[in-house]
C-alpha cells in the first residue's frame, strides 16, 4: 500500500497507516470545510476516497482527539511542518526529458549544493540559471542536499519532517520538477541526498499515528526508524516507495543515503537491501538505471557489494578517507578524527585502494576499523575535498580557501580530479570560493533553538578550532553561507576556476585520466614528498607528480613523456618560469607519453 493522497480522474483516494488511532477523520479545508469519515483496512491502514477533489485540495487527518494533524505521507505542505498538506498530481507535469536514459556511474563528476544558498534567491528555479556554468567547467551531475520539507526556510535540510513533500520555500513539488527537467536538457544528471536514519525534531506527529520511529535505537539527532521491530513492514514500504517516488515522478537519477550507519536494521533482508532491490526493479522497467549512493564512516564494502555476496548491492558510497588524508597533509590538522591521518604513506594508499581504514587500528576509535575493499569498483567509490559536512561540520564553517594557501588548494584539486575515484565537488570550491559554509536553522520552537545551539558548542569541543560558533538560528549564519558568484572570474578565482576547467576537460576527454574499470590499471610511487601516479588505458598513457612538500623538487628526467599541465604555471596563478621544468612546491605536473594518441572524445586541455 502506498501512503498519502492519490488523485483519481474524478477523485483523490487517501491512505492513512495509522494503528495507533481508533477512529482517525479526513479533515478537507479546501476548496471546502469537511469531514470526512475513513474506512479501515487491513494492518492499521484507514482509508478514504472523496469524489470531486482533486490536485489542490488542502487536508488534515484528524487524531483520536479531534487534532489536525498533516499527512505523514503529504506531497506538498506549501504553510510549513504545520499546516495543511496539498494534493499533488504528477503526471500533470510536462516533461522535455524523454530522450535522457541516465549518466554511467564511470562517467560521473558530480557536484553537491545546496538550493537555499547556492543562489542568491535560493530557490529550484534560481538554480536553473547556474546550470549553464556547471556544463561550462564540464561538472554532468549534481547532488542536492536534503530538500524534504523542514521548518523555516533556512536548514541543511536534515531536519525534514515530511520525505514525499519538497521545500516549499524552495519552490515546491513543480519548483524541483522544472530544475531536474533543465539538467537533463543539459546533459546533467541529478542524485538527491535523503534522510532515512530519523526525521526532524520539529514538525514530526508520525508518533501520534504509527510506530514510525524506533525507541531501541538511537541517532545522534534523536530515535531511529523502525526497520525490524513490530510494525515495520509499513515503515519500510514507506521510505522505499518514497525512493521510487523521487525516482519515478521527479525523474531523479539517483539517491544519496544520508548515513547509512544509523540505519539499524537485525533482519534477515535488511532495509538497503531490499531498498537496493526495489531500485534495480524499477531501472529494469524503464531501461533507465538509477543509482543509490551510500554516506557511511564504517569502510564496509558489504554496502555495495551483491546481495549474492551477502551485500547490499548499492550503487556506490562517499568515502571520507580520502579527504581526511588529503586535508590533513595538506593543513596538519590533527585534532578529533583528524588524529587518525597526516601520514604521507596514507596518501599513496588512498590513491591505490580509497580506504586507509580497511581493518586497521583506529587511535581515535580505539579498534580496528573497516574492511578491505578489494572487491569493489573504482567507480563505486565517491571521493571529495571538501563537502557539506566536512565544511560545515567545522567550528566556522571555513572552506579549504580559509585553511590552506593557493598553491595547496590546487595541488588538492589536482589530487582529487585526477584520482581514479568518481569526484565530487562542493558548491563554489571550483573559484575558491571564500564566504562560509556554516550551520544554519529557522526552527520555530524556543526550547529546540537553544538545544541545538547548546549541541553545537558541545560537538567542537575535542577540536581546537577557535572562535564562537556561529549562531545557527540568525539568518545572518545563513547569508554568510550564500555563494558569492561575483569573485568568479576575478584574480586567483578565476585561476583556480582555469585549473579545474582544464582537469575536468582532460578527465573527461581523455579516457586514461576517467574512472578505471579495475584498480588494477592504477600505479602510485612514492620518493619523499613527490608521488608519481601512472594512469593508463590501451595505448594512451599519462603520469602525475605531486609534489606535497614544501620545498621544489628536481625535474623529473630520462622520460618519454611530454608535459600537459603544472598547476604552478603563471595561468594558473603560479609564478613558474617556462622555462623552468622543477616540480614547485605544493604542485603537480601532468604527463602524456610521448607520441601517445589523444582521445577525439572531448577537447583535451592544452597548457599555455
Amino acid at each position: 500500500m502506498i501512503p498519502g493522497a492519490h488523485p483519481l480522474s474524478h477523485q483523490t483516494r487517501f491512505l492513512l497507516w495509522a494503528p495507533k488511532l481508533r477512529r482517525p477523520r479526513l479533515h478537507l479545508v479546501a476548496p471546502e470545510d469537511r469531514i470526512v469519515e475513513m474506512t479501515p483496512a487491513a494492518h492499521g491502514y484507514w482509508e478514504a476516497a472523496v469524489e470531486g477533489i482533486g490536485p489542490g485540495a488542502r487536508y488534515f487527518f484528524q487524531t483520536d482527539d479531534g487534532d489536525d494533524r498533516p499527512d505523514p505521507a503529504s506531497r506538498f505542505q506549501p504553510e510549513g511542518p504545520h499546516g495543511p498538506s496539498e494534493v499533488v498530481a504528477h503526471g500533470a507535469f510536462d516533461w522535455t526529458d524523454a530522450g535522457w536514459s541516465g549518466l554511467p556511474m564511470e562517467q560521473t563528476v558530480l557536484y553537491e549544493l545546496h538550493i537555499g544558498t547556492f543562489t542568491a534567491e535560493g530557490t529550484f528555479d534560481a538554480a536553473i540559471a547556474k546550470l549553464d556554468h556547471l556544463t561550462d567547467i564540464g561538472v554532468n551531475a549534481i547532488e542536492i542536499m536534503p530538500v524534504a520539507q523542514f521548518p523555516g526556510s533556512r536548514n541543511w535540510g536534515y531536519d525534514g519532517t515530511y520525505p514525499y513533500a519538497p521545500q516549499n520555500s524552495y519552490g515546491g513539488p513543480d519548483g524541483l520538477k522544472r530544475l531536474v527537467d533543465a539538467c537533463h536538457r543539459r546533459g546533467i544528471a541529478v542524485y538527491l541526498d535523503v534522510v532515512y536514519n530519523h526525521f526532524g525534531p520539529e514538525g514530526n506527529y508520525t508518533g501520534l499515528f504509527a510506530p514510525y520511529s524506533a525507541e531501541k535505537y538511537k541517532t545522534p539527532w534523536g530515535a531511529a526508524m523502525n526497520f525490524d521491530g513490530e510494525d515495520s513492514d509499513p515503515v519500510r514500504t514507506f521510505f522505499i516507495e518514497n525512493a521510487l517516488m523521487w525516482l519515478r515522478d521527479y525523474h531523479v537519477d539517483g539517491l544519496r543515503l544520508d548515513a547509512t550507519h544509523a540505519i539499524y536494521d537485525t533482519s534477515a533482508r535488511p532495509f538497503l537491501r531490499q531498498l537496493a532491490e526495489a531500485v534495480r526493479e524499477l531501472s529494469q522497467a524503464t531501461g533507465w538505471t538509477r543509482h543509490l549512493i551510500a554516506e557511511s564512516d564504517a569502510n564496509d564494502p558489504k554496502l555495495c557489494s551483491p546481495a549474492k555476496a551477502g551485500g547490499y548491492g548499492l550503487s556506490g558510497q562517499w568515502v571520507d578517507d580520502f579527504h581526511h588524508v588529503v586535508h590533513t597533509v595538506l593543513t596538519s590538522e590533527n585534532e578529533g578524527y583528524y588524529c587518525d591521518y597526516g601520514s604521507p604513506d596514507q596518501l599513496q594508499t588512498v590513491l591505490t585502494q580509497a580506504y586507509v581504514f580497511d581493518g586497521r587500528w583506529s587511535p581515535f576509535r580505539k579498534r580496528t576499523h573497516g574492511m578491505p575493499p578489494t572487491a569493489l569498483a573504482p567507480r563505486q567509490m565517491c571521493v571529495c575535498i571538501q563537502n557539506h559536512d566536512q565544511v560545515g561540520n567545522r567550528g566556522l564553517g571555513e572552506r579549504q580557501s580559509a585553511l590552506m594557501d593557493f598553491e595547496s588548494q590546487k595541488l588538492a584539486a589536482g589530487l582529487l580530479l585526477l584520482s581514479p575515484w568518481m569526484p565530487m565537488l562542493f558548491m563554489g570550491e571550483e573559484w575558491g570560493e571564500t564566504n562560509p559554509f556554516q550551520f544554519f536553522t529557522s526552527h520555530g520552537d524556543d526550547w529546540l533553538v537553544e538545544a541545538v545551539r547548546k549541541g553545537r558548542r558541545e560537538e567542537f569541543a575535542s577540536f581546537d578550532w577557535g572562535g564562537d560558533v556561529p549562531d545557527p538560528q540568525s539568518e545572518a549564519t545563513f547569508e554568510r553561507s550564500k555563494l558569492d558568484w561575483d569573485k568568479r572570474e576575478n584574480g586567483r578565482h578565476g585561476q583556480m576556476l582555469a585549473l579545474y576547467k582544464a582537469l575536468i576537460s582532460l578527465r573527461r576527454g581523455e579516457a586514461a585520466l576517467g574512472i578505471p574499470a579495475s584498480k588494477s590499471a592504477i600505479e602510485v610511487r612514492r620518493d619523499g614528498d613527490v608521488f608519481l601516479m601512472s594512469r593508463h588505458a590501451g595505448e594512451a598513457e599519462f603520469l602525475a607528480a605531486f609534489n606535497i612538500g614544501q620545498e621544489d623538487q628536481p625535474a623529473l628526467t630520462g622520460m618519454q613523456f611530454d608535459l600537459v599541465l603544472d598547476s604552478a604555471s603563471p595561468f594558473f596563478g603560479g609564478d613558474r618560469d617556462e622555462d623552468d621544468q622543477r616540480l614547485s612546491r605544493r604542485s603537480f605536473h601532468l604527463y602524456r607519453r610521448t607520441g601517445a594518441p589523444r582521445s577525439t572524445e572531448a577537447a583535451s586541455f592544452v597548457m599555455p
